[in-house]
């Protein structure tokens, strides 16, 4: 059973449509792995759609159907798709949500090593905004001790790892913010591959890790607002 969830405000913003893509994205993949907050959206859906149906009728038909559109592209998302098992086995451990970046497999990707343990993959940008990228990390390995600047998402994909405050298995959706400073382990049975989104770049603080933090700010999208 999953021990990490996003929060009731969170998932009422994902229904009514007002997280931002790269959130939304990450409480997508939550949702293909979650059935207990699949269907806390439903229900979050099934109160929009009356909200929507018993709306007063001098609301402007431009509020309503975007409220309408909301609420429609709540529901789609959470709806798993059907698939093959020569899909299913192609895919593995990367959820519905994240295919589409992800069309060739995890091995497809173009990894960067930042460590002799530990990579990272970009996904996606989103302009002076949020990154959206995989880590991968070998089994038993710690990750380079490190704080965060800004809010970060994680998102397990495959595996398991702890730190500080307990043990994240697949599935599990970790939030974190400018507090918090740790140094995660991977379990020794298996890698560990995350989703994470980063309003900002983290900051290694080890002796020589920190040589890393001018290579997480340049490819953070963030960086683009700063003239780098």
């Amino acid at each position: 059973m999953l021990s990490c969830h996003p929060t009731l405000d969170t998932l009422t913003d994902y229904s009514a449509g007002a997280l931002p893509l790269a959130h939304a994205l990450a409480v997508s993949v939550h949702l293909d792995q979650c059935t207990q907050c699949r269907e806390q959206v439903r229900r979050l859906n099934m109160v929009g759609a009356e909200l929507f149906a018993t709306h007063s009728e001098t609301t402007s038909q431009e509020h309503m159907a975007k409220l309408k559109d909301n609420v429609m592209a709540a529901i789609a998302n959470s709806q798993a798709q059907a698939e093959s098992p020569e899909e299913r086995e192609g895919f593995m451990h990367i959820p519905q949500s994240l295919r589409r970046f992800i069309p060739k497999g995890f091995n497809g990707l173009n990894w960067i090593h930042l460590t002799p343990s530990f990579k990272l993959a970009t996904l996606c940008n989103e302009m002076g905004g949020a990154q959206i990228a995989l880590s991968r990390v070998k089994p038993g390995a710690r990750l380079p001790s490190h704080r965060h600047t800004g809010n970060e998402i994680t998102v397990v994909l495959k595996g398991a790892f702890s730190d500080e405050d307990g043990l994240y298995r697949e599935g599990d959706f970790i939030c974190r913010d400018h507090h918090d400073k740790h140094q995660p382990r991977v379990t020794k049975d298996a890698e560990c591959i995350c989703l994470i989104v980063l309003d900002s770049p983290i900051e290694f603080t080890g002796c020589l890790t920190r040589l890393l933090n001018p290579i997480m700010r340049h490819f953070h999208p963030s960086n683009a607002l700063n003239g780098g």
